[in-house]
């Protein structure tokens, strides 16, 4: 670094131009290092974490991405008027977004990433690709020209050979990603995979690509400076993926050897330093069975598994961030790369694994997460998880000296955690970690498709379960007898209770025995209880001659229980009245599934359709999902209107059934 000329950049307050728990670990950074922070914020993050933990914060808009954190004007505006002189933008929204890095150029404030001719070129999937394939990177077959014309797509597609990859030029996360099968499928999942890149970046622009049969998701993470200086730090495996986006990331891969780990990472490295880009970004590889890999992409920011990095580098990679775009060189060389161990993070998300990872939104009750690994997230018990954007809402993160340590960790954090009142994918990732497959290191991107029953299993102690669940019911109960430890002369009296679990309704008896225990008679057979100790969210309790204890909450008619590491969801159906047909769309009426946005009405009044025919796109945290019809017959009436907003269970299309 002698004679090395500086150009800083100084700033001292720094505004974040993004939400939740990405917005949060930037904030811990940037005041470790003494900068201020400030936070952007919607109208449906009013109460959020990161509003309230920045030193200020600026209202951007309405709800929707497009009204507020992707609106270019506002967030200069808002950086302008709280006198931060540096933008950091996360991930997902405006990270990768050239005009925004330009705006904030224009507006003398400091872009913390690359230079907006950066993006330009590695950002656009298409673009990237050129350049990486006159690099002579490896490239999967495609097409990436500018006539986007379904009849050209189409053609183009059957040149490729299918199944093929629709891929939006834009963007990541897996959205406006289609994965087609046939020729026959082909125009609906172009015009879905257009309308949801649309939605997310603003723009419909796809590029299709040959589809590399069960590779592995293998990305580099490199940083560089703008003296010319560009290092990597190792490669992160993404291959357990759903829907294209990941849920579970670990460094390093259990695949790549150090001789494939110092070829990718060379590769990656000249592909920066020949566009001179600065601070991070990440190239993501295909990587078959023969060990041959194939550019993809390149993501120009930090991603969402960059803590996986941090923990077997040692290093903090939002520091470096913010030391780069300050005007500090790099400061590492290569050899100056050490790695240590072996980490894995999970994306713990709103969703119904059960129902094809169904987004889910609404009011967290209860909210702790466990010690012993890292997490990264921006909730609390009683926080609103609004419907608006991604589905994660927390990472959890374990670092141990092999891979089977990090695991093992990893699924015991997981174990712990209590999100009650949204259904999360905790069971799923449980799940997935434990699966032999995953134990073995061998997990690729059919991963989840190819064991999707196993890892759905119902789990083997439902009916202990339920008996479980109608006894807290009983003995939470405000009319219920009161409950005393020992023996009892209460006299004994029986009460059936009927509850859903896992969208199955159980009738169970619970009966109070003289000698102080219960007794829960399913149609299974008798589970047989002693309560030790009842605390008002935790109890103790004897079956089958084992002590264990359960943490669990009750809120109105629904009670959540967390026991042996599952999140179970009850709602005491005793009073309520019989459970009707209609709710499965037996009486021709499509009910929305879940809160959202209708992108597409897919039908017209007095048309006729069959059962299963697509009806109604609505998108949902930034994913599109499609709803049928229940019944053949005439659609009757259509009770919404593209571009409304609805909520869970409300009529959108009606059929009159044939």
């Amino acid at each position: 670094m002698s004679g090395l000329t500086m150009k800083r950049t100084p700033f001292f307050k720094i505004l974040v131009a993004n939400r939740g728990e990405i917005a949060l670990r930037i904030m811990r950074t940037a005041r470790r290092l003494g900068y201020g922070v400030v936070a952007v914020y919607s109208d449906a993050d009013r109460d959020a974490l990161h509003v309230r933990e920045a030193d200020s914060a600026v209202r951007i808009g309405e709800a929707l991405p497009a009204q507020s954190y992707l609106r270019i004007d506002a967030i200069i505006g808002a950086a302008k008027a709280s006198g931060a002189g540096a933008v950091h933008p996360g991930y997902g929204f405006l990270a990768e977004n050239e005009d925004f890095a330009q705006a904030c150029r224009d507006a003398g404030l400091v872009f913390i990433g690359p230079s907006p001719e950066a993006i330009r070129a590695m950002g656009n999937k298409a673009g990237a690709k050129d350049i990486m394939q006159k690099a002579g990177v490896p490239i999967v077959p495609g097409y990436q020209g500018t006539d986007q014309s379904d009849g050209v797509m189409l053609a183009e597609a059957r040149k490729i050979g299918f199944p093929v990859m629709i891929k939006a030029v834009a963007g990541g996360g897996g959205r406006g990603m289609r994965l087609v099968e046939d020729a026959a499928a082909f125009p609906d999942a172009l015009r879905s995979a257009r309308s949801e890149a649309q939605g997310a970046f603003g723009d419909p622009t796809v590029i299709l690509e040959r589809a590399i049969v069960d590779p592995r998701h293998i990305e580099i993470q490199v940083f560089g400076d703008r003296y010319g200086n560009a290092i990597h730090l190792g490669e992160r495996d993404c291959s357990v993926q759903r829907r294209h986006q990941k849920l579970i990331e670990e460094a390093p891969s259990p695949k790549v050897t150090p001789e494939l780990r110092a070829r990718m990472g060379s590769v990656a490295v000249a592909a920066v330093k020949s566009i001179g880009y600065e601070g991070a970004g990440t190239l993501e590889f295909l990587l078959d069975e023969g060990g041959e890999f194939y550019f993809m992409e390149m993501n120009t920011r930090l991603q969402v598994e960059h803590p996986v990095t941090e923990a077997i580098t040692g290093l903090d990679l939002v520091e470096l961030q913010l030391r780069i775009a300050a005007g500090e060189p790099l400061g590492l060389k290569q050899e100056d790369v050490k790695f240590s161990g072996h980490a894995i993070e999970v994306r713990l998300c709103s969703e119904d694994a059960g129902h094809d990872f169904m987004p889910q939104s609404g009011r967290m009750t209860l909210w702790q997460m466990p010690d012993g690994v890292r997490v990264e997230h921006a909730l609390q018990s009683g926080s609103e998880i609004p419907p608006f954007y991604d589905s994660m809402i927390a990472k959890i993160i374990s670092h141990g000296a092999d891979r089977n340590e990090a695991r093992g960790r990893l699924i015991c954090g997981l174990e712990q955690v209590a999100a009650f009142g949204v259904t999360t994918n905790q069971g799923f990732l449980i799940s997935c970690l434990r699966h032999p497959g995953f134990a073995r290191g061998e997990a690729t991107t059919s991963f989840i498709g190819d064991h999707r029953d196993e890892l759905l299993a119902p789990r083997a102690d439902g009916k202990a379960e339920a008996a479980l669940a109608a006894l807290l019911l009983y003995v939470t109960n405000p009319h219920a007898p009161p409950w005393r430890s020992g023996r009892s002369l209460a006299a004994t009296f029986p009460l059936t209770t009927r509850i859903d679990l896992d969208h199955g309704v159980h009738e169970v008896d619970i009966v109070r025995e003289r000698d102080g225990g219960y007794v829960a008679s399913l149609e299974s057979g008798e589970h047989r209880f002693g309560i030790d100790e009842l605390g008002r969210e935790t109890i103790r309790f004897r079956t089958d001659g084992v002590m264990a204890s359960a943490k669990f909450l009750r809120d109105g008619n629904r009670l959540y229980i967390l026991h042996r590491g599952a999140t179970i969801a009850v709602r005491d159906l005793t009073l309520a009245a019989p459970v009707s047909a209609a709710t499965a769309g037996g009486d021709g009426k499509v009910r929305a599934a879940m809160n959202g946005r209708v992108v597409a009405v897919l039908v017209k009044p007095g048309e006729q359709v069959a059962p299963g025919q697509p009806v109604m796109t609505l998108e949902a945290m930034k994913m599109e999902h499609v709803h049928t019809a229940g019944v053949a017959g005439t659609v009757s009436a259509i009770d919404v209107a593209e571009g409304e907003q609805v909520t869970t269970g409300r009529i959108v299309v009606e059929i009159a059934a044939a």
